[in-house]
């Protein structure tokens, strides 16, 4: 059975789980990362000299870090994979793009609007920078809405791009910020939250 070592909060552990219940890969999550610490452990190390989560580990041993890389591995060595991860050239690049986009682009806005919100004490928070953050992200969302326009998904069918950018769609619209109305990046995340796993792993408490 595939091991994932990742606390179940972190988002892009929740893009592994989701892809899991995608797929149907049976999985045993292990507690790691933020609180529960043993990412710095040695053993963990050894898988992940990053000291980061996830990391998966394959019943032969074979690990593997970087939830986008993750996604793709799993896409490749899992029954159903080419339906998230279509072996087109052109329809796998516009997926693709769009988990460069999440790590490049979407990735340093998101986190320090979630991280001043969640998870930094309100004395100790920088409001310039999250106001700043939160404009930027605002724009890089009116991306994804104007994207929408005629379609359901990023890449037009479901794909890795739309669990790459779900768990920040979520984010976005339960954080305590003002957002300009983009009814098809509204309409986009209610077509996600109809999916079970993202409804389990991703649509969850923020923390």
């Amino acid at each position: 059975m595939l091991t994932i070592w990742g606390r179940a909060s972190s988002s892009n552990v929740m893009k592994v789980l989701w892809l899991c219940e995608e797929l149907a890969i049976p999985f045993q999550r292990i507690d790691a990362g933020g609180a529960f610490g043993r990412t710095r452990e040695p053993a963990y190390l050894a898988m992940n000299p990053n000291a980061l989560v996830p990391t998966i580990v394959e019943p032969d041993g074979f690990s593997l870090w970087e939830s986008n890389s993750i996604l793709r591995y799993l896409c490749a060595t899992r029954p159903g994979g080419e339906r998230l991860h279509p072996p087109d050239p052109r329809a796998r690049a516009e997926a693709e793009k769009w988990m460069d986009w999440q790590l490049s682009a979407l990735n340093p806005p998101m986190t320090t609007i979630f991280f001043t919100y969640v998870r930094t004490p309100e004395a100790e928070r920088d409001w310039p920078a999250t106001h700043a953050a939160r404009d930027r992200a605002e724009a890089l969302w009116g991306i994804i809405d104007r994207t929408l326009e005629g379609r359901d998904y990023v890449a037009g069918a479901m794909s890795l791009g739309d669990i790459a950018l779900g768990p920040y769609v979520h984010r976005w619209f339960r954080l305590p910020i003002q957002r300009a109305p983009m009814p098809r990046l509204e309409a986009w995340y209610q077509r996600l939250l109809q999916r079970p796993g993202y409804a389990r792993h991703v649509a969850v408490e923020l923390a």
